[in-house]
């Protein structure tokens, strides 16, 4: 599966920046050793249901940690018997785009 995400923390620096929070938990992502990928509004990562979930919570708590509320935005393409699927599906159009 691939989960895409975004944690959100209710408070950030005095600038209102929240980069160090979701730094943190982007570490716990790259720490899993699970296939992943940032970009400016989410966090995809590839694996099993439970170890996929497992990560995603640890963020959470991780976040958690400086903020006294989170918000998670969560959305998962569940297809059992395909991984490699990050980056396979780009590939995919990409080549339809001629890319």
């Amino acid at each position: 599966m691939i989960v895409a995400f975004s944690i959100s923390p209710t408070t950030g620096d005095e600038t209102g920046s929240v980069s160090e929070a979701v730094a943190a938990a982007v570490r716990v992502v790259k720490e899993s050793g699970l296939p992943y990928e940032l970009n400016s509004m989410f966090t995809n990562v590839e694996g099993e249901w439970d170890e996929v979930m497992a990560v995603v919570k640890r963020a959470v708590d991780v976040v958690a940690e400086v903020s006294p509320r989170v918000g998670l935005v969560l959305k998962a393409d569940i297809r059992p018997g395909y991984d490699g699927q990050l980056t396979a599906k780009v590939e995919r159009v990409e080549r339809l785009l001629g890319d």
